[in-house]
C-alpha cells in the first residue's frame, strides 16, 4: 500500500465518526484530525506516520508485541500517544479500532454515545 493509500484510509476512518474535522496542526501541512477542535490522530509531514493516543498501558503492549509497526513518538509519547509507521503493512481493521479508541478518549461522552449506538 502506498503511503498515500495509507493516508486516504486514515482520512476515510477518522471523518466517519461523529463531528469530526480535519485540520493541520499547528504550522504543519499534514492531514490532523479533530473532535471539537481537540486532536484525536496526528499524520507526520513526510506521510510515513501517524500518532494517536491509546489508553493505559496500550503504548507499551503495541510497541512491544510489533516494533516494526508501533513506536513511542516524540513529545507526546510520555502522555501515552502511539506512533504507527504507514509504510508498513497493517491490519486495518486493527487501525480502525486504534482510531476509534483514541476518539473515544478525545471526544465528548455525548459523541461517544453517538459512536456506540450506531
Amino acid at each position: 500500500m502506498s503511503d498515500s493509500d495509507a493516508q486516504a484510509r486514515i482520512r476515510e476512518i477518522c471523518l466517519s465518526l461523529p463531528e469530526t474535522s480535519e485540520k493541520p496542526f499547528g504550522g504543519h501541512t499534514a492531514p490532523s484530525f479533530r473532535v471539537r477542535d481537540k486532536l484525536f490522530v496526528m499524520t507526520s509531514e513526510d506521510g510515513l506516520s501517524m500518532t494517536f493516543k491509546a489508553g493505559p498501558g496500550v503504548q507499551e503492549a503495541l510497541v512491544a508485541e510489533a516494533p516494526e509497526r508501533f513506536f513511542v513518538p516524540k513529545y507526546v509519547g510520555s502522555k501515552g500517544w502511539v506512533g504507527a509507521r504507514l509504510d508498513v503493512d497493517h491490519d486495518w481493521d486493527e487501525m480502525a479500532e486504534l482510531v476509534e479508541d483514541s476518539y473515544r478518549l478525545i471526544a465528548p461522552k455525548r459523541l461517544v454515545k453517538l459512536l456506540e449506538d450506531r
